[in-house]
């Protein structure tokens, strides 16, 4: 890559590691406001969530001081909508995961035929979102409903 793509690249890492950060607060935050019956399998989920995204937002960083670039200090956004429901949550993670997984495809655009590692990196990601984004739209349908949830 050259220095301006490089510099692209930065940007983009600094922008996932920003959403994954953002990540780590939203499950932190998510798995302390499930209540009712089915909360600690729920809660346990959110946490490991918040886990996973903690160590995408490294691995994010890690890669940017590869690139003789400087990890970002902000955080991407968080919507505090007051709603706790067990489905304003799902809903809201599922919108927070395909808003990082754009971050992804941009990156893998980005390094595509240009690096190995950059590449393989994004598309491991991608794959585990699209992953992640199935599991979260399972979770949203009624129960038998084979149909994909559509926000």
């Amino acid at each position: 890559m050259n220095e301006q793509e490089n510099e692209v690249v930065i940007k983009i890492l600094n922008k996932i590691m920003e959403l994954e950060l953002a990540g780590v607060v939203r499950y932190t935050h998510y798995s302390l406001m499930v209540y009712g019956y089915n909360r600690i399998p729920i809660v346990a989920w959110l946490k490991s969530n918040a886990n996973e995204s903690l160590l995408h937002a490294h691995k994010a960083g890690e890669l940017v001081t590869l690139l003789g670039g400087h990890p970002s200090l902000k955080i991407g956004p968080l919507l505090e909508t007051e709603k706790h429901d067990l489905g304003d949550i799902l809903r809201e993670s599922l919108e927070h995961e395909k808003a990082a997984i754009a971050a992804y495809y941009e990156l893998l655009k980005q390094s595509e035929g240009k690096s190995v590692l950059l590449e393989e990196w994004a598309r491991e990601q991608i794959m585990n979102e699209e992953l992640h984004l199935d599991e979260v739209n399972k979770m949203l349908r009624k129960p038998g409903d084979i149909h994909p949830f559509h926000a």
